[in-house]
């Protein structure tokens, strides 16, 4: 078997971002020469995600808004107790999940007509990780 495990580096302008990954996914996924088998591409932060979606404008705006209405920036979380002012960083990141396991098949990432991956990033700028580990034959 196979294994190719590479990270992605991610320093977002913005406090709330989503940034389309696929490419650099793909990348790596063509430099493993994997043929058949699978990538797992997962934050490697509590306060971002990664998950797979259209790449439309208007849908990505509605998941910020919608992420936004379940978990608004309010002062008064328990975690703020500890110093920090992220609570809501943190709820959004459990929405969005932190991780995706994407099939590849033929070499190439065998995702629906319209998925992307994206990487969500809900405390940003500054430094941050993702792990993209490629395994198979």
């Amino acid at each position: 078997m196979k294994v190719l495990t590479e990270y992605l580096k991610f320093h977002t302008k913005t406090h709330r971002a989503y940034v389309h990954m696929t490419p650099q996914v793909e990348e790596i996924v063509r430099k493993s020469g994997v043929n058949e088998g699978m990538v797992l591409v997962s934050a490697m932060h509590i306060t971002a995600g990664v998950y797979v979606n259209d790449n439309e404008s208007g849908l990505i705006e509605d998941i910020d808004q919608w992420l936004q209405h379940l978990a608004p920036f309010r002062k008064n979380y328990k975690h703020h107790d500890t110093g920090e002012d992220n609570g809501d960083s943190h709820l959004k990141a459990l929405l969005i999940h932190h991780e995706v396991i994407v099939p590849i098949t033929a070499g190439k990432l065998d995702l629906g007509t319209w998925q992307r991956i994206f990487y969500a990033e809900f405390d940003g700028q500054r430094d941050k990780r993702v792990i993209v580990k490629v395994m198979g034959e």
